[in-house]
């Protein structure tokens, strides 16, 4: 069951770089929790539901980012969760100021659906979140 959650969540991620919400949507619980990258500017911030996610995603690419998306490096099985490793790419849409970032995310997973999204700018304390760190 863990290698079809990773396979889940890299199906999520392919969808959301090609803004395909309708395949993301299929992909997450009704009740999905999205909750804001600890150490990021929006820590304290939780979107619920699909259409939630959907709508922060469009405001902010629509609003703030002429491109926004995030390259998986590593894939880390953790059972009911995965931990991944990615690059995140940005340029600003006043801006124009490029911004690469290398940060990580734990999903939750349950009965084939992402339950729980979580990120992180440490890798180790995603790591930790996911009882594979100290």
């Amino acid at each position: 069951m863990s290698q079809q959650n990773v396979e889940i969540v890299r199906r999520s991620i392919e969808a959301w770089n090609r803004r395909d919400w309708d395949r993301a949507a299929k992909l997450l619980d009704p009740a999905v929790e999205l909750h804001g990258t600890i150490g990021g500017l929006e820590e304290d911030v939780v979107v619920r539901g699909p259409d939630g996610i959907r709508q922060r995603f469009e405001i902010e690419d629509n609003e703030i980012w002429d491109e926004h998306r995030f390259e998986p490096q590593e894939f880390i099985d953790a059972g009911d969760q995965v931990v991944v490793f990615q690059r995140e790419y940005q340029r600003g849409k006043s801006s124009g100021v490029e911004l690469v970032v290398d940060t990580a995310s734990v999903l939750d997973l349950r009965d084939g659906r992402i339950v729980r999204m979580q990120g992180f700018m440490d890798r180790a304390e995603a790591l930790k979140a996911a009882g594979l760190g100290e």
